[in-house]
């Protein structure tokens, strides 16, 4: 047999091996965290990207490998985020995982109907003008009860005060062409993204401190909507 037949023959087996002598070597994970040279010299175009990659890494089931543990140890001494992210309160909407992101990359507010409040564009402020984020991403999503809730105009305790937040949502949907009503996915889906139009338009009008470094391009200021279906996101302005 001639050598040249050989070689793969060969190559093969010793890829074998070395395949068998560690069939349990445990993978290599990811221990970095954000610094704030890293934070500094990153742009909001750049943050946005690297928001996108993560989310079809989490779409595909490719997310990054993290030692959270590490992560923790090294994040101690100070925090150096990416982005604040104003997410819904529910609990199929991951906020960290749905973009790939470890800890310490990532301020997250969190409130039934992702809309914005004294408290919550203060927290903002701090995360962009004090601590450095570039972006500031308002998630709306999928089959949100918050929605459906002001939709059908739910009276309950605290939860009618909540719910007047996303009122003006309901009304900039009547033009929808169908009917206007919680069981319609679609006309659920149009009134969350015009909350997000809405809570978009909520920061630049209350906060002169964003819209100042928006318009300067120190950050960047958009809107998502997040399907629990299939993990994937439309971006909104």
């Amino acid at each position: 047999m001639k050598l040249s037949t050989l070689l793969p023959i060969s190559l093969l087996a010793i890829t074998a091996i070395i395949i068998a002598r560690n069939p349990n070597e445990e993978p290599i994970l990811d221990s970095h965290v954000t610094t704030a040279e890293e934070q500094a010299n990153l742009t909001p175009d750049e943050v946005l990207k690297q928001f996108k990659e993560g989310n079809q890494r989490f779409q595909s089931g490719t997310e990054t490998r993290r030692n959270h543990s590490e992560q923790v140890r090294k994040s101690a001494p100070g925090q150096y985020p990416k982005a604040m992210v104003l997410s819904c309160l529910d609990s199929r909407v991951p906020v960290e995982d749905v973009f790939d992101q470890g800890i310490g990359d990532v301020f997250v507010g969190r409130v039934a109907g992702n809309f914005v409040n004294e408290d919550l564009l203060g927290s903002m402020e701090f995360a962009c003008k004090v601590a450095g984020a570039k972006l500031i991403l308002v998630m709306g999503h999928q089959h949100c009860g918050a929605i459906k809730g002001a939709i059908d105009d739910v009276k309950l305790g605290n939860i009618t005060a909540m719910l007047a937040n996303i009122k003006p949502a309901v009304a900039a949907s009547q033009d929808f062409q169908g009917d206007k009503k919680s069981s319609n996915t679609e006309f659920v889906k149009r009134v969350a993204i015009n909350n997000v139009k809405n809570t978009l338009g909520q920061i630049r009008e209350r906060s002169p401190i964003l819209k100042e470094m928006e318009e300067k391009g120190q950050i960047k200021i958009v809107g998502a909507f997040y399907r629990l279906t299939d993990g994937t996101l439309e971006f909104v302005q």
